[in-house]
């Protein structure tokens, strides 16, 4: 799920805590909101209600009901995601608080899916295997749980179902025996998965491995998505990787400016987001944020609004942008074509890893609203006006049974083919897909913003806390 791969408590205070700590960075410029009378306030907590039970009922309905296996995206089917999967396992227990499932149901779906992953069949065959050294493959069969066609064994991928799969096991602390169970199992697929295995250059961890190739030509380097990955193997139970591994990592950041705003560079907003998911970092900093003086909640802020202010300065001349329209991520887009825009020849694409950044510029006017959903935490400030405006602007075509379609374009009015989605004369191409990664970043970082739910349950998580602090993480919650 990296950007460049092609076919993934209503909380003022983590703001003041995460600005509290700038000293030594340079002050970014100020937020203007948009304009939000008091009022706005309850309608804004209802539809947040609404967006998160529709979006949970994407993992609750396309699982598969006997593996537990997610579709990667719907009404398209053509196979599971192991990352999606492991948002979905981050869903149900965020159903069960806010009531729309039971316990009970909760615990059984979350039972059969970690009996299923530990049951699939590991090897190094090229076909009829779920993984191999523990690690997981990409994509899947939903209903076989095999290998799909010849993607590659992920370790990001599969660091994004263990986020899932350690919060239901600290979730699932009572004494019924299923809960006992999950817990079980949760900890035997953590401890199998070998992260030394997956580091051909060490102390670097790999991006993954196929069975016709042995692990492939990268490793994980440099700030993106990848921190959760780090932080799980350096707080291994049984193949720890040596501490170095995260100065290696963090040895290849970008301090850059963009947008007025100071931070660690990664363009697209998932990078800034899905760690975030499941790790507080709020008030806690490793060797590389204490230096800057922030800590990686404040970076993800600043991505976040210097992602409004390239949409609000919209230096393309996109339709639509604007200080209620943006965010630009990996998502669905309408087609891989070169076509006449605003007197010039523009490059639009199909899925990709779109962002914005000191790094990086990929920007077709295709908007993600899980980009400004997976900053609610962030800004909530921006992001959820946001939000409300996307859906009011754009309602059913937008808008849908399990929340927000994937992505769309106001600027892309050509009457071609597209290979996703739908083109509306007069309005723009929308996705007609649900993709669950990115569902799941919006329920998870919704849910984080309003309740801590995640986030609290991970801070007790021993095997989390011992990555972190092998990390060099101080601070907050680690001293408590």
């Amino acid at each position: 799920m990296e950007w460049g791969r092609f076919p993934a408590g209503r909380w003022l205070a983590p703001v003041v805590a995460a600005l509290a700590l700038v000293s030594c960075a340079a002050p970014p410029p100020a937020v203007v909101p948009s304009p939000s009378a008091p009022a706005a306030a309850a309608a804004h907590e209802a539809f947040l209600d609404e967006l998160q039970e529709r979006t949970f009922l994407f993992f609750w309905e396309r699982a598969d009901p006997a593996t537990g296996l997610v579709d990667d995206r719907w009404p398209t089917r053509d196979f599971a995601s192991i990352a999606a999967t492991g948002f979905g396992l981050t869903a149900y227990p965020i159903g069960v608080e806010r009531g729309w499932v039971s316990r009970d149901a909760a615990r059984g779906r979350v039972l059969a899916t970690l009996r299923f992953l530990m049951q699939a069949p590991q090897g190094p065959e090229p076909a009829g295997m779920a993984g191999h050294q523990g690690f997981f493959y990409h994509f899947l069969d939903p209903a076989t749980g095999e290998r799909h066609e010849t993607v590659e064994l992920s370790t990001i991928d599969t660091a994004l179902l263990l986020g899932g799969v350690l919060f239901c096991r600290g979730y699932f602390d009572g004494d019924d025996p299923q809960e006992a169970e999950i817990r079980r199992l949760a900890g035997e697929l953590y401890a199998r998965v070998d992260w030394t295995w997956a580091q051909p250059r060490p102390p670097a961890v790999n991006h993954g491995w196929k069975p016709e190739v042995g692990l492939l030509d990268y490793d994980w380097l440099g700030y993106n998505e990848s921190m959760l990955l780090y932080l799980l193997a350096l707080g291994s139970p049984s193949h720890p990787i040596d501490e170095a591994g995260w100065a290696t990592w963090t040895s290849r950041y970008r301090w850059a400016r963009f947008q007025g705003y100071e931070y660690v560079a990664f363009a697209p907003l998932f990078g800034h987001q899905y760690s975030h998911v499941w790790v507080d970092f709020r008030g806690i900093q490793d060797d590389y944020m204490s230096r800057r003086g922030i800590d990686y909640f404040e970076n993800s802020r600043r991505a976040t609004l210097a992602q409004r202010a390239w949409a609000i300065d919209n230096p393309r001349g996109w339709l639509g942008l604007g200080p209620d329209v943006w965010g630009i991520t990996a998502s669905d887009g309408p087609a891989d074509l070169e076509l006449p825009f605003h007197g010039e020849t523009r490059q639009f694409f199909t899925y990709a890893g779109r962002g914005v950044g000191a790094d990086f510029i990929r920007d077709d006017g295709t908007i993600a609203p899980t980009a400004a959903g997976g900053s609610v935490p962030f800004a909530p400030e921006v992001a959820i006006p946001a939000l409300v405006a996307m859906r009011e602007r754009w309602g059913e075509h937008l808008w849908g049974e399990y929340g927000f379609l994937d992505a769309f374009n106001p600027s892309f009015d050509f009457d071609v083919p597209v290979r996703h989605g739908k083109v509306v004369p007069g309005e723009g191409w929308f996705d007609t897909d649900y993709l669950g990664i990115d569902q799941g970043t919006i329920l998870a970082m919704v849910e984080n913003h309003r309740s801590g739910l995640i986030w609290r349950v991970m801070r007790r998580d021993p095997d989390l806390r011992r990555g972190l602090e092998r990390a060099g993480f101080t601070g907050g919650w680690l001293d408590e």
